[in-house]
């Protein structure tokens, strides 16, 4: 039997994934101990993936920047407890999983309109990497992403949030049960229910 081709790109992005979990894992406990520059990068690093995940969730930017900031005040106070027993992203996904979900709880009696602010807010702060495309295929591009939004915000809560954390973050089966606190074959069906009612409300799109 021939032995398998070393894949020297994959074995270096192990390493670089490795690298990057052992180094948030360490400003965590630089901060435990009183470091606050290292919460600082930690913020750094990771401020703009959570307010992406919690804006897909709740879909309102504002509320997003708020939850965003509640998530990293969560960490800090939590600083004396921190263990780096799971990935530091898990558990910070799980805090901002928590918040999201109670505050789209408590909002949902007020679901009586959409707010247009939300489609200004997306569509001004996304922007166009190529600027030769006509505005006609600017719109329809448009179109299409926004649909595939409101798809995946019409999702029920938690398959919402598994199908964010599996496409969007690409986190893992283990990380995404972590943070939902349930079993891997738990999320493994949820996202199953979820992209098959995607299937079916964008197969026109196909």
């Amino acid at each position: 039997m021939s032995p398998q081709p070393f894949d020297r790109d994959g074995v270096l992005k192990d390493m670089m994934a490795v690298a990057t979990l052992e180094r948030d894992a360490e400003l965590m406990l630089r901060v435990r101990e009183g470091d606050t520059e290292s919460f600082a990068l930690l913020l750094e690093r990771h401020r703009m993936p959570v307010i992406h995940f919690l804006f897909r969730m709740v879909q309102n930017q504002p509320v997003a920047e708020e939850l965003a900031q509640e998530v990293f005040l969560r960490v800090y106070r939590s600083r004396a407890n921190y263990e780096p027993t799971a990935k530091f992203t898990t558990w910070l996904f799980r805090i901002a999983t928590h918040l999201a979900l109670n505050w789209i709880r408590d909002k949902r009696h007020e679901r009586g309109q959409e707010s247009l602010d939300v489609e200004v807010q997306e569509g001004v702060s996304r922007q166009i990497a190529d600027r030769a495309i006509s505005a006609e295929q600017t719109m329809v591009r448009e179109s299409r992403f926004d649909e595939i939004r409101r798809a995946i915000a019409g999702l029920p809560e938690k398959q919402r949030a598994a199908v964010l954390m599996h496409k969007y973050d690409e986190m893992e089966y283990s990380q995404i049960a972590t943070v939902l606190e349930c079993s891997e074959s738990a999320v493994k069906s949820l996202l199953f229910r979820a992209y098959e009612t995607l299937r079916a409300r964008l197969a026109h799109m196909a």
